[in-house]
């Protein structure tokens, strides 16, 4: 017989062993192959995946070590995401930014590997720059009083002035101040404003008239509910008669100082998409006596008068940038005299309506503009009704920014005190554009022409009065100004010799 075939049982186990192990390790190649194929597939691996990677790369090796060691103990899968190794478990995922030395390819960002990458638009290349404040826009802090916020001006300038009326030239040089105040209450709701300014001249050399003037404004707004404002309103206003006007004194060496009283109230309420307004407006004139070249005076009370105007208004709100709206007023003015010293009632009524548009546009433009009809009729018969259509505009147009241009229409009846006279239609148009030159020079213009209509049976031709006027101001600092102007104006007329004025000026302005 021939000797039995020795087997050992060593050998089997551990051919099974490296066989296991090699088919662990082409698994792990296979896996690691896959992961780095994935991650050039996706540009924006989270740092989860890689984790997740690293942990299946853990579990393997672990596999395999346990059974190249020929140890035949189960090995425990990862459970919740958790790697079997209590060293991987603790160890915290690798960041983006740090995992690059050992996957690169795997934070790669998609832009980087395209040879036409996007360009960014300028509002996301720059953060938007806040537009700083100029001296000539910001606003002085003003002196708090209470509830109020009082911001007062005060210019001191030096003046020229030429007037020429027929053959007659006349030149003085004056001082002149002006002052102005605002003063805005800062209440949680409702608001007072008031506003006031005043001119004082004095000659220096030469001759001619002063002219002194003062006005101040109250609003008295009342925020009643979220659809319901009310306004009170008043007011005083001082002036002294224009040589030019129609009504002055011929040859008077000082006109009429005239004093203007004014109140009203108004209720505007939103109702959907309609809103109404009612306002009721009284005013009252009083003059005082002409003195004339010779010394004596001229009593003018008989031009002393009150009038009372109601107006009414409904708007229809298309969008809350445009609203269409129809209007009507009707007034009454009652003299002091029933007769003046000409011996004619000059009492009356006026009558007037409209129709127009709201326009608001925020920065670049706002305002109305409307077209309609007005008329005025007297208690005398002997002076006949003046009526005409009326086309009347309000508007601020700013087309780029740092410039505004005002642009104001206004039509209305102007009663007259000559003897046997009606009145007059008077058609004002005035524009004026302010323009930011530099940051601390801001340059303004003005132009406008104001047409005096009179009736076809009235014995006073048409006049035209034009002017025009450009000043500049320079802010040396938020509280000082510089400030010049230089202005023109002709009449002109078909009967009678026209009339020109010339001024020149330069001054300081001081604010607080």
């Amino acid at each position: 017989m021939g000797q039995p075939k020795q087997t050992s049982s060593v050998t089997p186990l551990r051919a099974m062993s490296r066989a296991v192990s090699f088919a662990a390790f082409g698994g792990l190649l296979l896996s690691q192959t896959a992961a780095l194929a994935q991650s050039a597939s996706q540009p924006a691996t989270t740092a989860n995946s890689r984790s997740t990677v690293f942990q299946d790369n853990s579990t393997t090796n672990n596999a395999a070590a346990a059974v190249d060691d020929g140890t035949d103990d189960a090995v425990t899968p990862a459970v919740n995401g958790a790697t079997a190794n209590a060293d991987d478990a603790q160890r915290p995922a690798i960041p983006d930014a740090q995992a690059g030395d050992d996957i690169t390819g795997s934070i790669l960002d998609e832009d980087i590997r395209r040879l036409n990458t996007r360009e960014a638009p300028i509002d996301e290349a720059l953060p938007r720059r806040r537009a700083a404040e100029s001296a000539s826009t910001a606003e002085t802090p003003g002196i708090p009083i209470g509830t109020f916020v009082l911001r007062p001006t005060v210019t001191q300038s030096i003046n020229t002035e030429t007037t020429k009326d027929g053959n007659t030239r006349q030149r003085r040089a004056f001082l002149e101040t002006d002052a102005a105040a605002t003063l805005t209450s800062n209440w949680g709701r409702h608001q007072l404003s008031v506003t006031s300014e005043g001119a004082w001249q004095r000659n220096i050399s030469g001759e001619g008239e002063e002219q002194p003037s003062f006005k101040v404004n109250g609003d008295l707004r009342l925020d009643l509910s979220d659809e319901t404002v009310a306004h009170l309103t008043a007011g005083y206003n001082f002036y002294r008669e224009d040589t030019d006007d129609p009504d002055a004194i011929a040859n008077a060496a000082q006109q009429s100082d005239v004093q203007e009283f004014t109140a009203g109230a108004s209720v505007q309420r939103d109702f959907g998409i309609l809103r109404g307004t009612t306002a009721l407006a009284l005013s009252r004139s009083i003059y005082s006596d002409a003195t004339l070249s010779n010394g004596t005076t001229v009593t003018l009370s008989d031009r002393d008068q009150t009038t009372g105007t109601l107006r009414g208004r409904v708007g229809y709100e298309l969008s809350p940038a445009l609203i269409p709206f129809i209007e009507a007023t009707v007034g009454r003015t009652l003299y002091d005299e029933t007769r003046d010293s000409a011996g004619y009632e000059r009492s009356g009524h006026s009558y007037g309506a409209k129709a127009g548009v709201e326009v608001d546009l925020g920065e670049k433009l706002k305002g109305e503009v409307g077209v309609g009809y007005e008329m005025a009729d007297f208690e005398d018969s002997r002076l006949s009704s003046i009526d005409t259509a009326t086309l009347d505009a309000s508007l601020l147009w700013s087309p780029i920014r740092g410039t505004d241009v005002n642009f104001d229409l206004q039509t209305s009846i102007q009663p007259s005190t000559t003897a046997g006279e009606s009145g007059y239609v008077s058609h004002a148009l005035t524009t004026t554009v302010t323009h930011q030159l530099r940051d601390n020079l801001v340059g303004t213009m003005i132009g406008g022409v104001i047409w005096r209509d009179y009736p076809t049976d009235s014995t006073i031709n048409d006049e035209l009065v034009y002017t025009a006027a450009t000043g500049l101001t320079w802010n040396i600092n938020r509280y000082l100004d510089l400030t010049s102007t230089l202005g023109y104006e002709l009449t002109t007329r078909k009967d009678g010799d026209d009339s020109q004025q010339f001024r020149a000026g330069v001054g300081l302005k001081l604010k607080r």
